[in-house]
């Protein structure tokens, strides 16, 4: 039985992004939208962050602070652990189970242009 890759995961889930100047309302708007539970950042070309579900919660609703107003640079996650789309899907998995974390970016994946990007690694069935 052949091991799958990141890569073979990843395959047909584009990579939902968000600029670190829109607001977090407007990024939970994307992230319903989308039926995703996290939000690669750029500036630019450059993965700069990742926003997430628990970002939001903890670091805006548990902070009182207005999604409105407030900037998704100020709440994201920056510099993320990621992973690159060549790596062992089973190792992807039990490097997230390690870090904690519920997603995974694909630095390889992400970069180049927009529409080739695929999504951070997500173990959970897409909401949708």
């Amino acid at each position: 039985m052949s091991r799958r890759s990141v890569a073979d995961l990843l395959a047909g889930r584009p990579l939902q992004r968000v600029s670190g100047t829109h607001t977090v309302a407007a990024a939970c708007h994307r992230i319903r939208e989308k039926g995703v539970g996290a939000l690669a950042v750029f500036d630019g070309t450059r993965l700069v962050g990742i926003l997430n579900e628990r970002d939001i919660a903890l670091r805006v609703i548990a902070d009182h602070r207005d999604p409105m107003l407030t900037l998704v640079r100020d709440v994201m996650t920056r510099n993320p652990a990621t992973i690159p789309a060549t790596a062992d899907a089973q190792d992807a998995f039990a490097r997230m189970l390690q870090g904690h974390c519920r997603h995974l970016p694909v630095p390889s994946a992400c970069e180049g242009r927009r529409g080739s990007s695929r999504h951070a690694l997500d173990p959970r069935p897409s909401a949708r």
